[in-house]
């Protein structure tokens, strides 16, 4: 798999080409709680490892480092993603929290900060599945950035994990949308470090409507039946800042569900997640 993987990334993309498919079914609603109750997700679509991924940083060559258990699902109203992340050093919490040497404001909670700076995973979805060139996200409904981080947040603060809003931050209407979209709880995430200490579960709830626009003011609902859209998943890994020698901002792992190595954000390189109407046969 890493090799053809390998072999694949070697080669320009096609316009729609996907190196990944996921498909979201309908199933039950979870609860946002930070912990995956028995039977919760057993009705979700299960993909795992970070291996196999696409490095953006040091690459990832023992699970016990870092690796990844996911799930997806809808329940006709949201789109639920769930993550068992193994982590075997937490940014912040098994070490000091240190910034980075290009960005002392990295924790500031403003356009100048850094919201994936720590131990963080990030969801890019392209709900038009339609994109123009090297385009990135728009920053709006149709295609969007969003992180959560495990020990800052939009809603608890720096040492408060959960949502913080992404790329591209800059642009004033993607920061205002992505903003409220929190505030209203049109995105939700609940995220806990794990009893032993080694990783972290995360489960995020998104809003179809106003989040999964798939035409000017239509949004995704089960009566549309099957529907591609463009996905991306991040997974960041904030170790002692020595671990991230030679990387940019000392970052030691990110690893990326599809794409290449910084270009990985252009949504002509993203994989593919199908919303499906009905639940899994």
């Amino acid at each position: 798999m890493r090799s053809l993987l390998c072999l694949l990334l070697a080669l320009p993309l096609a316009a729609g080409e996907s190196l990944q498919t996921l498909r979201a079914w309908r199933g039950s609603t979870p609860e946002l709680d930070g912990v995956l109750s028995p039977g919760e997700w057993n009705d979700a679509t299960t993909f795992a490892s970070v291996r196999d991924w696409i490095p953006q940083f040091s690459p990832v060559t023992s699970d016990a480092d870092l690796a990844l258990r996911g799930w997806v699902k809808h329940d006709g109203r949201r789109l639920y993603f769930a993550f068992d992340i193994t982590d075997d050093v937490l940014y912040a919490i098994d070490i000091p929290r240190w910034l980075p040497d290009e960005n002392p404001l990295a924790h500031e909670l403003s356009q100048k900060g850094f919201p994936w700076f720590g131990d963080e995973m990030e969801i890019l979805l392209n709900a038009s599945n339609e994109w123009t060139g090297n385009e990135g996200t728009r920053g709006n409904g149709t295609s969007w950035q969003m992180v959560a981080n495990l020990t800052k947040s939009r809603l608890g603060g720096v040492g408060s994990g959960g949502l913080l809003e992404g790329e591209p931050r800059r642009l004033q209407s993607a920061w205002d949308t992505y903003r409220k979209w929190i505030l209203d709880r049109s995105q939700e995430a609940a995220i806990k470090p794990k009893p032993d200490g080694k990783g972290y579960i995360l489960e995020w709830a998104i809003n179809f409507n106003p989040c999964l626009e798939v035409a000017p003011g239509r949004f995704y609902e089960p009566s549309l039946g099957e529907r591609p859209m463009g996905l991306n998943i991040a997974l960041g890994d904030l170790d002692e800042k020595e671990k991230g020698a030679g990387n940019g901002f000392h970052f030691h792992h990110e690893q990326w569900l599809a794409g290449r190595k910084n270009t990985r954000t252009q949504m002509r390189e993203w994989g593919t997640l199908w919303l499906m109407p009905g639940p899994r046969r």
